[in-house]
């Protein structure tokens, strides 16, 4: 008995794809378990005891001098049948049993003609031609976003005079007039000021390119927030909570649809490039799967069977991480311990195809012109001192206090967005934070540059070449070389401090907390929004200012015990960009609560094997501090704010209830509504169905024995009796409803009974009134149940949904057990 309103009265919708789309905000659902499409020939694979004599009535002898089963009338052209109505849970069980049983069709019709082997050869290959096509699909469309977006961001500065579609920094590749010092400076390159007023030095010109700045980061901003609200409201945030949720069988109609890709891969080039506090590769995944979900349409075994297309949704969101970070491996072991369900061995080895196919794709594109899969990629060759570790785990606890105030900070201004009249208002909301990002990013070199540029300058280990200011020491050409101490007699002055590094640690420290602000606001508005690169980007600022302090420190202490195995004459002491990497990676997985994947993805950033160890340690002592302060992600706390039936594998039931405590009815409910073997006529039945908002029905011998017979499902019950109001001669309301195998005695008189055995599910999930509720909750979890039904001695006594469950754990939390709703 599970709450369902969508099939009352028989009313149904005319059929929707995945392709409508649906105002997340403006839903009001009263959340039910799903109903699964019929499939009267086998119910789920189950053992229905069901004999090709006993399809009776929902044979078509309701239709005139003709005698198909049932599923010759409920074929694809009826409406409502073979999908899952909007917001409803898959039946794993069932998903699963189809496919098996279509597989064991295919394999035996294989043995009997050429015709069939072939078909079944191309069916075994179809799965590896659509990962061909996702890798190739979303490997291109990461390229052209990348491309987009680094034009875009430039062009808030000014525009190249030899083509207006190159980039800053290919226009000035093309330059012979560049200096070394000055590579960023060109005469093809032009500021906006430049380009009105003709002069770049009067004081006037800032405020002008200022005004630019802004001017363009509200333009796109703008278009970002229009064309989300207008075509497709579903592309806006990170998408991930909401893929983890579908992942787990939940249908949300729309959200991967063509509308959805469209506007998200084009808005997503417009809020990066607005220079907000965002990045791109969380909605990388939510475009990948949306890539998986159109081309699933072309294949029919993955376009009929929901639990295989999430097989296929989960090889996408490593494809994404893939083309998000040039990470294949670490793009895999995302998708295996981030956001998978269900993730099978086959499923493995098809991800990690995908995933290499989206690599090369993105690689021979070659977005960032530098033969890299990624613009921050970088290499390390001083080695680590193991007491070094010591500041590793430092970052690491910063991390992981980051991430707990982060998760906090963010659920709470959503929530007053989600509870106040600011939530009415989403373009004003991405005006006002874009302005106030415009405004106060500009002064700064470091919050000015995106976000991809400043991590590329953070990981960065200082070299002969470098002009950077992070790179500005005594020692280098161009810097302020006075007299030189004993420190750099001994070969070490090369690393002491200049005047232009310090400039860059207190312009980084203000970056630092005008980051750590702004992404707090920025994240969970209505434009598309990652949350990796705003994460990676504080880690990197606060792990190369703990960097830059170690390195003087040691510079200045080499004499010193404690340093003196670290620097050695003509060597680097320290890496300042190792510390920025690790304190990304620390900040990260702070707030994703990520770790394998993690340390492999910042492993495939860098290339550098010898750097594992600080990774694994940042990034263990990142997750333990927020574990201690917080339990959630930030996308599980996303998914519980949202209220998506999410019945996740980390979130453990410790608490020594019974199924009795949860199943419905309690003493003081309604008895269940039930439907007996053979005594209840077509309007009893009609009466009930109109009465209630139930997905389904136990079946019991009668009402006062209450012995279990079965379960069956109320749209399999509605089409069968309209059916056979329809196309069974003789069939009135007073007609009897029959779910035995053999006809009870009755009188000749007596109309014609409807036969319903065959849509009658014989072997439900049962559990008794004694079962502890952590195995209850362990198997709804691994089979993916919506319900099961608990009885005592054969004797039906209640039902217990995966709604109940999540009120039942939402209520031992103290939290609000009515917010298990769909918002």
């Amino acid at each position: 008995m599970m709450d369902n309103g969508g099939f009352c009265n028989g009313n149904y919708p005319s059929g929707s794809s995945d392709d409508e789309l649906v105002d997340i905000s403006d839903v009001t659902m009263n959340f039910s378990e799903d109903v699964p499409p019929l499939d009267l020939d086998n119910r789920a694979g189950k053992d229905t005891g069901t004999t090709e004599d006993d399809i009776n009535h929902c044979k078509a002898d309701w239709r005139p001098y003709s005698s198909p089963k049932l599923i010759d009338l409920l074929d694809d052209n009826v409406p409502a049948i073979g999908t899952y109505e909007d917001f409803n849970t898959i039946d794993w069980v069932r998903e699963k049993s189809k496919d098996r049983d279509r597989h064991r069709e295919i394999t035996n019709k294989s043995k009997h003609s050429t015709a069939a082997l072939l078909f079944s050869i191309s069916d075994a290959f179809s799965g590896w031609l659509l990962m061909l096509l996702i890798g190739l699909m979303s490997g291109a469309l990461a390229g052209g976003i990348d491309i987009a977006a680094h034009w875009m961001t430039d062009l808030k500065e000014g525009v190249c005079l030899n083509g207006f579609w190159f980039n800053h920094e290919h226009c000035c590749w093309r330059s012979n007039e560049s200096t070394f010092h000055e590579r960023d400076k060109c005469p093809q390159w032009k500021s906006w000021a430049e380009l009105m007023v003709g002069v770049s030095e009067q004081g006037g010109v800032h405020v002008l390119n200022h005004f630019m700045y802004v001017s363009w980061a509200l333009l796109f901003a703008f278009l970002a927030v229009i064309l989300v609200r207008a075509f497709a409201p579903y592309a806006c945030g990170s998408g991930i909570p909401e893929i983890k949720t579908i992942l787990s069988g939940f249908i949300i109609r729309g959200y991967l649809g063509k509308w959805t890709l469209i506007i998200k891969t084009v808005t997503l080039v417009l809020a990066v490039s607005s220079g907000l506090s965002l990045g791109k590769e969380g909605p990388l995944v939510h475009v990948a799967c949306c890539c998986a979900n159109i081309l699933c349409h072309f294949f029919t075994k993955y376009r009929r069977n929901e639990a295989k297309r999430r097989e296929v949704l989960s090889a996408a969101s490593a494809v994404g991480v893939s083309v998000a970070f040039g990470a294949p491996i670490g793009g895999v072991l995302f998708s295996l311990e981030e956001v998978s369900y269900y993730f099978p061995l086959k499923t493995l080895w098809r991800s990690f195809f995908a995933a290499l196919v989206a690599a090369f794709i993105l690689r021979s594109i070659n977005p960032f012109g530098n033969s890299r899969l990624v613009l921050f990629h970088v290499e390390f060759h001083t080695p680590w001192h193991l007491l070094e570790l010591i500041p590793f785990v430092l970052l690491g606890i910063f991390g992981g206090l980051w991430g707990a105030f982060f998760i906090h900070a963010n659920i709470a201004w959503c929530r007053l967005r989600k509870n106040t009249r600011l939530g009415h208002y989403p373009v004003i909301e991405v005006l006002v934070v874009t302005l106030l990002t415009a405004l106060l990013a500009f002064p700064i070199e470091y919050t000015r540059m995106s976000s991809s540029e400043l991590i590329s300058e953070l990981f960065n280990d200082c070299g002969l070449l470098d002009s950077s200011k992070l790179c500005d020491y005594t020692g280098n050409s161009g810097s302020t070389s006075g007299s030189v101490n004993a420190t750099a007699a001994n070969g070490l002055g090369a690393r002491l401090a200049g005047p232009g590094l310090y400039t860059a640690v207190w312009q980084l420290a203000l970056a630092l907390v005008f980051k750590m602000l702004i992404t707090v606001a920025t994240f969970g508005m209505k434009v598309p929004s990652g949350l990796f690169i705003p994460s990676i980007a504080v880690g990197a600022i606060a792990g190369r200012l703990l960097g830059v302090g170690m390195e003087q420190l040691a510079v200045h202490n080499h004499e010193r015990d404690i340093f003196r195995g670290w620097c050695s004459p003509g060597a680097d002491c320290i890496t300042p960009g190792l510390y920025a990497m690790v304190g990304a990676a620390a900040c990260l997985g702070g707030v994703t609560r990520m770790t394998v994947s993690l340390v492999v993805i910042m492993f495939e950033l860098t290339g550098g094997l010898e750097y594992i160890v600080p990774l694994m340690a940042a990034t263990m002592t990142s997750k333990w501090v927020a574990d201690a302060l917080s339990r959630e992600s930030i996308y599980e706390a996303h998914i519980r704010l949202n209220g998506y039936p999410f019945l996740g594998a980390k979130e453990e039931f410790r608490h020594k209830t019974i199924a009795t405590d949860v199943m419905r009815p309690q003493r003081s409910d309604p008895p269940l509504s039930v439907l007996t073997q053979s005594r209840m006529t077509v309007e009893e039945v009609e009466r009930l169905i109109a009465d209630t908002t139930y997905s389904g029905f136990p079946v019991v011998i009668s009402q006062q024995s209450q012995r279990l017979v079965g379960f069956v499902l109320r749209r399999d019950l509605v089409i069968c009796l309209e059916n056979a109001r329809r196309y069974q001669e003789g069939v009135v309301s007073v007609s009897a409803v029959l779910f035995t195998e053999c006809d009870p005695p009755a009188s000749p008189s007596a109309p014609p009974a409807v036969k319903l055995r065959s849509i009658l599910d014989l072997s439900p999930f049962t559990v008794t009134v004694h079962t502890p509720m952590e195995i209850v909750v362990d198997i709804f979890r691994k089979l993916g149940l919506r319900q099961c039904l608990v009885i005592q001695n054969g004797r039906l006594l209640g039902i217990i949904t995966k709604k109940d469950i999540l009120k039942h754990m939402a209520q031992m939390a103290n939290r609000d057990p009515e917010s298990i709703l769909f918002n």
